[in-house]
């Protein structure tokens, strides 16, 4: 059973930057697409990124796009969300989720989760 550990989290001002890693033990996640979703205090849970099994699709959420990128290291095992331009409506938890799709789909294929990492922006 894979494991995913999310981190890089932080306490970090509006306009800075933060790189989250998702890594993932017990089994390669090479062959899945992982996708990013972050959920803030009293709202649903929502899409940020996510990325084929081999990097050559990207997708973003409009709110991110141009300000976050969504990258993987096969040989490491890791995804990672380099976020720049950061804002205080960033300000959430942070998740990685694997689908057992090697494509991006439905973003409801992404169905195995990490335990978040918190980003608090301030301004």
């Amino acid at each position: 059973q894979v494991q995913l550990v999310e981190s890089g989290g932080g306490l970090v001002q509006a306009g800075n930057s933060l790189r989250l890693s998702c890594a993932a033990s017990g089994r390669t996640i090479s062959s899945n697409a992982v996708g990013w979703f972050r959920q803030a205090p009293g709202k649903e849970r929502e899409f940020v990124a996510a990325i084929s099994w081999g990097g050559a699709s990207r997708s973003y959420a409009d709110s991110v796009k141009g300000r976050f990128t969504i990258s993987r290291d096969n040989a490491k095992n890791t995804v990672y969300l380099q976020m720049d331009s950061l804002k205080p409506e960033d300000t959430a938890v942070y998740y990685c989720a694997t689908s057992p799709i090697r494509w991006l789909g439905s973003r409801s294929d992404f169905n195995y989760w990490g335990q978040g990492t918190q980003v608090t922006v301030s301004s």
